[in-house]
């Protein structure tokens, strides 16, 4: 079997191609920020007729170190401000929850989910980590 030699051209062609995506990759890696990742999501049907149980589900995480999770489902509607609906145990890792009610009358209620670090289970100022998008739920 003999060997063809490649044109120049192409074995450059080759070269820089290779180069410039290691070059690429490498300027990605440093660019990101040095911090601890982390985030929360949450899901809820988008209508539900009035009486009908409504399910909201939410888990989240974060890799700091020390800290232990706790995951706390928030709701606002009918005129009033966000207040706490749920809260999960303190865990290590990913927290999940599952939230059940009903609303007995029409209109829009909204949920949220708040991720706080605790550096104990029974720490009285935990840390705010994280907070989900603004899920509405449409009750009529």
């Amino acid at each position: 079997m003999t060997r063809m030699k490649k044109s120049g051209v192409k074995v450059r062609g080759d070269r820089v191609a290779v180069i410039g995506a290691l070059g690429l990759a490498s300027v990605a890696l440093a660019a990101g920020p040095a911090f601890a990742k982390g985030g929360v999501e949450i899901a809820a049907p988008r209508t539900v007729q009035v009486g009908k149980a409504i399910t909201v589900k939410a888990h989240g995480g974060d890799d700091s170190a020390g800290y232990l999770h706790q995951l706390c489902l928030e709701e606002k509607g009918f005129g009033q401000g966000w207040h706490q609906e749920n809260c999960s145990a303190a865990v290590r890792g990913d927290a999940r929850l599952t939230a059940h009610g009903t609303s007995a009358r029409r209109g829009d209620l909204q949920f949220r989910a708040v991720l706080y670090g605790l550096t104990g289970r029974h720490d009285q100022k935990p840390v705010r980590l994280h907070a989900s998008d603004v899920v509405t739920v449409h009750v009529r």
